[in-house]
């Protein structure tokens, strides 16, 4: 099997960043079962992913959070939970891309991975918060959904097209800050008027 360069091993690292910070345990397993089955040849660094015991671990964790996903509210508790899990996640799994025998490239793999899974967990909790605000169940399973088909598609371009996912996650990181700063304006404003309310006066504007 021909050795993947750096480029390929950068876009697999952002890959599994920005991955992580929406779907980690599906991340993990995917990747993990990918090189068990050998579909592709893991880099060293990843390999720990493949063995049985840890594939058990992170499937029973993808299945938990397959259905916590997609409960209003238990959703949005969930991600509050795993702020501090995806986030360092995201960041050694991208440097695990590398090695410890390429310290320089691992740490700025780790940086990138850090960074994406950061950006992604932020806007897809905004994004779920201000979607659980509304009565009807169709946005946020329909959300959800979308999550659950994007990682699965970007890992597969990390392998097969580094090119064109440079392309979508420039187009993700884009739409990511856009949701942040829309939703998250959303959510202080709505919890302005809350609070207005609760206080006896009326709300906020």
């Amino acid at each position: 099997m021909q050795a993947l360069d750096t480029p390929q091993l950068l876009a697999i690292a952002a890959a599994l960043g920005w991955a992580s910070g929406m779907r980690l345990y599906l991340v993990v397993f995917l990747t993990g079962i990918a090189g068990y089955l050998g579909w592709v040849e893991l880099p060293a660094g990843l390999k720990v992913l493949q063995h049985p015991a840890l594939l058990g671990a992170s499937g029973f964790m993808l299945f938990v959070e397959f259905f916590a996903d997609k409960i209003p509210g238990v959703d949005s508790l969930w991600d509050v939970i795993h702020t501090v899990v995806r986030v360092p996640a995201g960041a050694a799994l991208a440097a695990s891309v590398f090695g410890a025998d390429q310290g320089t490239w691992a740490m700025a793999a780790a940086l990138l991975g850090g960074t994406l899974a950061a950006t992604s967990h932020v806007a897809k909790a905004t994004t779920r918060a201000a979607a659980n605000t509304s009565p009807e169940p169709f946005s946020n399973l329909g959300l959800s959904l979308a999550g659950d088909a994007f990682v699965p598609a970007a890992l597969w371009l990390s392998w097969t097209h580094p090119v064109l996912l440079a392309v979508v996650l420039f187009v993700a990181l884009v739409a990511a800050i856009v949701a942040i700063v829309v939703f998250a304006k959303f959510l202080r404003a709505l919890a302005r008027r809350a609070s207005g309310w609760l206080r006896g006066g009326q709300p906020t504007t």
